[in-house]
């Protein structure tokens, strides 16, 4: 039965091993914090030279994994035997080399923890391996976080290293960063590291140690739309437009599409309190009202031309009729479509 990465962890920390451990998906970030909590728990350090093994999928067949994984530990508990690349595995999806995987998956080695780290796609789970994975292994999916989950996973990363935030703050960080973990989670260690002790995140700590202006970022600039204050969002697309690559224009469009969006479900659920609306829009209350604002200071027809504007400017940051305007120009035109 598949698991999720965060349950798997759980059991890991728990000291909580099993026999075979097929990591796939589109998000790298989980399928290498499991692999490298193997690597760096499932065996003394002591032990690893005879009983660790860890290989590329290029560079190896299946015939070369399952015979490791067959292999006994020399004067251990067990063994780790870990693929990474996985994906790159010669005879992975053919069936010779899948049903060198099924046999093992029906009688593995006990002594053995056999690691696939698998990524960027997944095993058809319609066909016999994916049948037998989802059996016999601990079968986890790695999936790209959806958008309304970023603020909810960097609170509670924040939380596990006994840190807080402040809404604001969480809201720049969700916004700015973007859904690559990765770059999240890196861009967050890079930052704590600099506490002694447990502090509350603030704005001021973000710009200080991320670089991300607690002025001009687009948080603000959403929060400027939103209250239709046009000196303070041309301030801040004019920084934007001197910082070209700490603003990439794409993110800033997809921000925005979600923003007004949330501003579109608000008209839908009007007779909603707060806390429910909260929900329908997946923000935290504190938050809701601005997007109450925001909903007064827009027309619904005006917001759907605002979809419209969104969506044109998509097209001209790709190159679709952009008229030879560069992404500064575009983003000019399309705020002013918004406020005017």
């Amino acid at each position: 039965m598949a698991s999720t990465p965060e349950t798997v962890l759980k059991d890991l920390k728990n000291g909580k091993f099993s026999p075979v451990y097929f990591i796939q998906g589109e998000e790298p970030y989980f399928i290498d914090k499991i692999t490298h909590y193997i690597e760096n728990h499932a065996i003394p350090p002591q032990d690893r030279g005879f009983n660790q093994v860890v290989m590329y999928g290029k560079d190896v067949t299946m015939s070369t994994v399952i015979n490791h994984a067959k292999r006994f530990p020399m004067m251990a508990e067990r063994q780790a035997v870990i693929v990474k690349e996985a994906q790159h595995i010669d005879g992975l999806g053919r069936e010779e080399g899948d049903n060198l995987l099924i046999s093992y998956l029906k009688n593995p080695l006990p002594s053995t923890i056999l690691v696939f780290a698998h990524k960027h796609k997944t095993v058809d789970g319609r066909k016999a391996l994916g049948k037998e994975l989802d059996k016999h292994a601990v079968l986890v999916k790695s999936s790209k976080i959806a958008e309304y989950k970023i603020s909810p996973y960097i609170e509670a990363y924040i939380k596990e290293k006994n840190f807080s935030i402040d809404p604001k703050a969480l809201q720049v960080l969700a916004e700015s960063i973007g859904s690559n973990l990765e770059v999240l989670t890196n861009e967050i260690d890079k930052m704590l590291i600099n506490f002694s002790e447990p502090v509350k995140i603030t704005n001021d700590h973000i710009q200080k140690y991320i670089g991300i202006s607690k002025e001009y970022n687009i948080f603000e600039l959403t929060n400027a739309l939103s209250f239709r204050n046009v000196v303070k969002a041309n301030s801040i697309i004019y920084y934007f437009s001197q910082n070209p690559k700490s603003n990439p224009l794409i993110p800033i469009i997809t921000v925005l599409y979600t923003h007004f969006n949330r501003i579109l479900l608000v008209y839908g659920n009007k007779s909603l309190g707060e806390k429910e609306l909260a929900g329908i829009l997946k923000v935290n209350p504190y938050f809701i009202k601005e997007y109450l604002t925001a909903a007064k200071n827009y027309s619904l027809g005006k917001i759907i031309d605002i979809i419209a504007y969104l969506k044109e400017a998509d097209l001209r940051s790709k190159g679709v009729d952009s008229n030879n305007l560069d992404h500064s120009q575009i983003l000019k035109e399309l705020v002013f479509k918004i406020l005017h």
